[in-house]
């Protein structure tokens, strides 16, 4: 039986390595706040009404 190979585990230092490099790059961070989602929706609601077919 073949190991699977080990996943890579990401420490605190090295997500702020990544991040001030991210930053240097020019990258911004936008604080998008609790509950909201950071996605942009321009289709709008997929909801379906099933009794308006009726």
């Amino acid at each position: 039986m073949s190991k699977k190979p080990e996943k890579a585990t990401l420490t605190a230092a090295m997500i702020e390595e990544q991040t001030a490099a991210f930053l240097k790059a020019g990258g911004t961070i936008e604080y998008v706040g609790k509950g909201k989602s950071g996605r942009i929706n321009a289709t709008g609601s997929k909801q379906i009404d099933l009794k308006a077919g009726r």
